[in-house]
C-alpha cells in the first residue's frame, strides 16, 4: 500500500510500504478516506521537531472498516467511522476520567507503530475505545465537516469543556489557529456571554467573529495581557483556552486568568505546557494570588462522553477544511501553504483503497 512518510526537513515522500493488517485481537483495520494534515506535522517539515529516522505522517482520519479483531465488540465491517489522533481502550482509570491521551493502553498515530493516517489504509489498535462510529455513508457531504472530529473540534469543545464555559461568562480563546476557531465555537454552544479572541491573522479573525468571537485582541505578550484585562475591567477572563501549545501561549493564559477573589472560579485549559504553567503559578502565589494548581487543566484530549460529536445527524459543524482529492503529485505542497496566516486546515482524500 501507499502511505506518506516524513525523511526530514522538507522532505515528504510518498511510499510503498507493507500492508497494514489486524495483529491483537482488539484491532481494527480501516480503509483511510480523509485524513488531516494538522499544524504539528509542519514541527518535522520545517525542522522543528528532531526525530530520528523517516516517519509515517498523519494522525487523523476517517475512514471505512475493513474487518475486525475477535474481541472487537462495537465496530463492524463497512462502518464508518472518527479516528482521532490517540489510542485509547476507553475502559481505564483514565479514560473514565475523560482523559483519553493518558489511557494506560493507550498511545499515538503517525508513529512507526501503528502507523500514519495518510495512508491508504491503518491498523488501529485497542478499536472499541478509539474509532467513533457515524451513521453517514463514505460519500456524504457532511464528511469534510466530521473529520474536524477527529482532532480540532475535540480539542477546541475539550478546552472550554475544563475551562468550564458557562452562560453568562467570559471566555479569552488565544490563538487563531484551528483549534482556536473551535474553541470559539464551542465556548459559544456553552453559552459564552463575551469570547475574546487573541489572534492576529485578517482572514481568520473574521471566521472568529463570525463563529461568535464578540473581541479581538491582536497584541502579544504583555501588551496582550494588558488589552484583555482593559476589556475586563481589569478581572480576567472566568475561562481561558489556550490553543497555541507554546510557551509563550502558556504565559498569556495565566496572566490574564482571574486574579481578584471576587472572580473567583477562573480556570485555564492549557495545550502543551502544564508544567511550565504550574510554575508560573507558583510564583504568583507568592504574591497572593490563586493557589498552585487550583486553575491548571490540560485540555488536550476530548473525552467521548458530552463531546460535541452528539450534534444531530444532519447537522453540519462550521468548520471548513481546505479540500484537496486524491494522491498529491507533490504532497508537500499543502503544507508550504499551512504557516502562519495561511490554511486553518487541509483534508486529504483518497481515490484508491486496499488492493
Amino acid at each position: 500500500m501507499r502511505a506518506t512518510i516524513l525523511h526530514g526537513q522538507g522532505d515528504v515522500r510518498i511510499e510503498t510500504v507493507p500492508d497494514a493488517g489486524l495483529r491483537e485481537p482488539t484491532d481494527a483495520l480501516i480503509r483511510v478516506a480523509r485524513a488531516c494534515i494538522c499544524g504539528s506535522d509542519l514541527w518535522g517539515y520545517s525542522g522543528q521537531d528532531n526525530f530520528g529516522g523517516p516517519r509515517p505522517m498523519g494522525h487523523e482520519a476517517m475512514g471505512v472498516v475493513e474487518a475486525v479483531g475477535t474481541e472487537v465488540r462495537t465496530l463492524k465491517k463497512g462502518d464508518v467511522v472518527i479516528m482521532p489522533f490517540a489510542i485509547s481502550d476507553g475502559t481505564c482509570a483514565f479514560c473514565r476520567e475523560g482523559l483519553h491521551t493518558a489511557c494506560t493502553n493507550g498511545g499515538f498515530f503517525g508513529q512507526p507503530d501503528p502507523g500514519g493516517a495518510q495512508a491508504e489504509a491503518l491498523r488501529v489498535p485497542q478499536a472499541d475505545g478509539t474509532l467513533y462510529k457515524v451513521d453517514v455513508a463514505e460519500d456524504d457531504a457532511l464528511m469534510p465537516s466530521l473529520l474536524t472530529l477527529s482532532d480540532v473540534m475535540g480539542t477546541g469543545h475539550h478546552a472550554a469543556v475544563v475551562a468550564r464555559v458557562a452562560p453568562g461568562k467570559v471566555a479569552a480563546v488565544i490563538g487563531d489557529g484551528a483549534v482556536g476557531l473551535c474553541g470559539v465555537i464551542a465556548a459559544k454552544r456553552l453559552g459564552a456571554e463575551r469570547i475574546i479572541l487573541l489572534g492576529r491573522h485578517a482572514d481568520r479573525i473574521a471566521l472568529a467573529r463570525e463563529f461568535g468571537a464578540t473581541d479581538v485582541v491582536s497584541e502579544r505578550g504583555e501588551e496582550a495581557v494588558a488589552r484583555v484585562m482593559e476589556l475586563t475591567r481589569g478581572e480576567g477572563a472566568h475561562s481561558v483556552l489556550e490553543c497555541v501549545g507554546t510557551g509563550a501561549a502558556t504565559d498569556t493564559a495565566i496572566a490574564i486568568a482571574p486574579r481578584r477573589r471576587r472572580r473567583s472560579g477562573g480556570r485555564a485549559a492549557l495545550r502543551r505546557h502544564p508544567a511550565r504553567a504550574a510554575l508560573v503559578l507558583q510564583e504568583r502565589h507568592r504574591g497572593r494570588g490563586p493557589r498552585p494548581g487550583a486553575r491548571l487543566h490540560r485540555g488536550l484530549a476530548a473525552g467521548r462522553a458530552g463531546g460535541p460529536h452528539r450534534a444531530r445527524p444532519g447537522v453540519r459543524p462550521r468548520h471548513r477544511p481546505r479540500r484537496h482529492s486524491g494522491w498529491l503529485p507533490r504532497h508537500e505542497r499543502p503544507r508550504e501553504h499551512q504557516g502562519p496566516g495561511q490554511a486553518v486546515t487541509w483534508q486529504v482524500t483518497f481515490a484508491t483503497g486496499l488492493r
